[in-house]
């Protein structure tokens, strides 16, 4: 018998939004089998909600250039699409400015430690 994963677990891995996966997507366990097909020949669904999204929290983030705590600083709680992240990228708020300085920062002194702790 395969192993199965939860539709949550193999959405993560698949970088998607798990609400916006179709009804047997998010109700049926997945096996690794199952999700290696996918990755190796997504259907149009998974095509297109990696493509438009709405994304999951991580994805939003990277996109944005912030962490999810700033997501969260920044007042966004819903998932949003690829037009969305577009339209704050082509005029970012004030917050978004401060976030992606911050990340920025965090990102330099994280480096920096690791560069230490290798001598």
């Amino acid at each position: 018998m395969s192993q199965t994963m939860k539709p949550v677990t193999a959405a993560a891995k698949l970088g998607i939004y798990l609400p916006a996966a179709p009804e047997e997507f998010q109700t049926t366990p997945i096996t690794r089998a199952e999700l290696d097909a996918l990755r190796a020949d997504p259907p149009a669904w998974l095509t297109d909600l990696r493509r438009n999204g709405p994304f999951p929290k991580e994805v939003m983030a990277q996109k944005l250039g912030i962490s999810r705590s700033g997501l969260v600083r920044g007042g966004i709680t819903e998932a949003l699409t690829a037009d969305q992240i577009g339209e704050l990228i082509a005029d970012p708020p004030e917050w978004l400015v401060r976030e992606r300085e911050t990340h920025r920062k965090v990102l330099e002194e994280e480096a920096r430690l690791k560069s230490e702790q290798s001598r």
